[in-house]
Parts: structure tokens; C-alpha cells; sequence
């Protein structure tokens, strides 16, 4: 099998399991989401140590820790994926998984958008009609939905603003989820053992395989990471920008036929303006990635994909992309 397609097996492998997590949170709507999320990050820092283990990749880790500036912006990286998964699965588990998949649909325009306030990058036309139209889609939401979808927008701009500070960070997918979830494993823990201490936790007092479903969250958030990282060295950004619209398409799928979420036409007209404004998007990314001497990460205008080269001898991952810039910015894997 050539690199070309393994990458592209990684790849499709990666964006399908981010899809298909959104059928896992449910399982565990037992427990409070708090609770999912302190688990989560329990369960992710054991399984990121373990794939590091087995790689034996642990000489970054040394730079990280004697750079104040590092565990800084890490610990602010950690605070904003946080609210990004809880909301996450809040949305999920009270029957809004529409709005979860509009979130990640408008990601890469909000994206967008903070590339133009933050760095003051310059958008081509057909960037500024696809993030109008987006501004469109979200206002006709609002009006369906009866009131402003705060969980679509909140995953947008907090995934946009995790991407937004691991610009100023070079380390690929696995090394940051391991120092984000260690930094927030004090009071994850501790905030489990206060459940179980008094009462009100779910890990050992339900069954045996809603204590594995808590475990396996870990599994759940570090194997498509690691995915996505072998893929992302092999295989062009555009395609990845293409691969990354699987996951909030599988969502809008299991809205409709799975939880059977209530659609009517004006939520329907909503997404319809969002697919329309992502075409543009698209099309935009792909035509100006195939002109010759265009640095492929600013041909993709700051929406769009992860891609690049490893940066200082780390691997590919959920970092930097070419040319320095940020590929949770740019798009990037889905944090669902």
C-alpha cells in the first residue's frame, strides 16, 4: 500500500471514530456531564501516557517543563478544550446534537473570522461570501431553534480560540493532549473522588460496563488523535479540509435518524444556507491550493485543514501547520 493511501486510510479512520464518539457519550447519560468530562480527562491522560510509553517519545516533555511561557498558553489551551468538550457532550446528552454539528460545521469560519482579528490576515472574496453566508445561517437558526444556539456557537468559538492560542505552541497532537489533560488532572480527580467520596458518582456504583465506558473515554479521545497524526504527514491539506466535514455530517445524520431530533423546514433552511456556505468555502480552499509556489496553509486562508511538516522534530499532529500556522485553526481534528 503506497503512503498515499495509508494516510488516507489513517485519515478516514481518524475523522470516522470523531464521528462515531458522538453515539458514545449517550451511553454514559447516566452520569452528569461533569462527571463525563472529569473521566474524560482522567482516562485520556492514562491512555496518551501510554501510547507515549510504547513510543518511548519523551524527551519534548523536558522543554515543556522549563518553559513558563509553554505551560502558560498550555494551561489556557486546557481551560478552552475543556469547555469545548463539555459542551460537547451537554449537547449530546440533552438531545441537541444538531446544534454540536452546526458548531463544527461553522468552525472553520469562525476560524476564519479570528484570523482576520487576531493576525490580520486578508480574506479573498469568495472567503468573505462563504462567512457572511455562515452569519446568515446562524441567524436563521436563532429563529428556529426559537433563541441563539449558545452550543453551536460556543464550540465554534472555543475550538477557534484553542487553535487561536496553540499558535504559539509547537507540539504536535499527542504531546499537547498530554501535558492539557495532566494540567487539568488535579481537579479532574479530584473532583471524581469528591463524587465517590460522597455518593453521588457513578463509576462504581452501576455496573461493571458503565465503569468501562468511563475508562474507554480515554481510548475514545486518544486514538483518533493518533490517527489523524500518521495521516496528516502523508496526505495533502486539501484533502484533509475535505476529510474534516465528515464529522459534523455524521452528527447532522444522527440527529436526524438516530435521536430522531425534532427538524423542521426553517432548521433545515438554517443548514441548508451553512452546506451552501461551506461549498464556497471549499471550493475557494481547493482552487487556490492547486495554484503553483501558494504555501498550501495560506492558500487554505486560515480555514480549512491541518497539514504540514513535523516542527522541531516533533510529529504531526494537532499543532502547528505549514508555515507556522495553527492547525486547530485552520480546521483541524474535531474535538468532539
Amino acid at each position: 500500500m503506497s503512503e498515499l493511501n495509508r494516510g488516507v486510510l489513517y485519515g478516514a479512520s481518524a475523522y470516522l471514530m470523531w464521528g462515531l464518539s458522538t453515539l458514545y457519550w449517550p451511553l454514559l447519560a447516566s452520569s452528569g456531564a461533569l462527571e463525563i468530562l472529569t473521566h474524560r480527562m482522567v482516562w485520556s491522560l492514562v491512555a496518551v501516557l501510554a501510547v507515549l510509553a510504547v513510543r518511548r517519545h519523551w524527551r519534548w516533555l523536558l522543554g515543556v517543563l522549563r518553559s513558563p511561557r509553554t505551560l502558560l498558553l498550555l494551561t489556557a489551551a486546557a481551560l478552552v478544550i475543556s469547555v469545548n468538550w463539555g459542551l460537547f457532550i451537554l449537547a449530546v446528552n440533552s438531545g441537541q446534537t444538531s446544534q454540536a454539528a452546526l458548531g463544527y460545521f461553522i468552525n472553520p469560519l469562525v476560524s476564519v473570522v479570528m484570523g482576520v482579528l487576531v493576525f490580520a490576515e486578508r480574506l479573498r472574496p469568495a472567503q468573505w461570501c462563504a462567512v457572511g453566508l455562515g452569519a446568515v445561517a446562524v441567524a436563521v437558526l436563532t429563529f428556529a431553534y426559537g433563541g441563539v444556539p449558545w452550543y453551536s456557537l460556543g464550540m465554534a468559538f472555543s475550538f477557534a480560540t484553542y487553535g487561536l492560542v496553540k499558535r504559539f505552541v509547537s507540539l504536535d497532537g499527542l504531546e499537547s493532549l498530554a501535558v492539557e489533560t495532566l494540567l487539568m488532572f488535579a481537579p479532574a480527580l479530584g473532583y471524581v473522588a469528591y463524587l465517590e467520596a460522597t455518593g453521588a458518582g457513578t463509576f462504581a456504583s452501576l455496573s461493571p460496563g458503565h465503569t468501562l465506558l468511563l475508562v474507554g473515554s480515554g481510548v475514545v479521545t486518544a486514538l483518533p488523535l493518533l490517527c489523524f497524526g500518521m495521516a496528516n504527514r502523508r496526505i495533502p491539506l486539501s484533502m484533509i479540509g475535505l476529510l474534516q466535514f465528515v464529522v459534523p455530517v455524521m452528527q447532522f445524520l444522527f440527529a436526524w435518524l438516530v435521536f430522531q431530533e425534532d427538524l423542521p423546514a426553517s432548521r433545515w433552511a438554517g443548514f441548508a444556507v451553512v452546506w451552501v456556505a461551506l461549498v464556497v468555502f471549499a471550493a475557494d480552499m481547493l482552487r487556490n491550493a492547486r495554484r503553483p509556489g501558494v504555501d498550501a496553509a495560506a492558500a487554505a486562508g486560515g480555514g480549512g485543514a491541518p497539514a504540514g511538516r513535523p516542527e522541531e522534530g516533533g510529529e504531526e499532529g494537532e499543532g502547528h501547520g505549514a508555515g507556522g500556522r495553527p492547525r486547530a485553526l485552520d480546521g483541524g481534528p474535531q474535538p468532539g
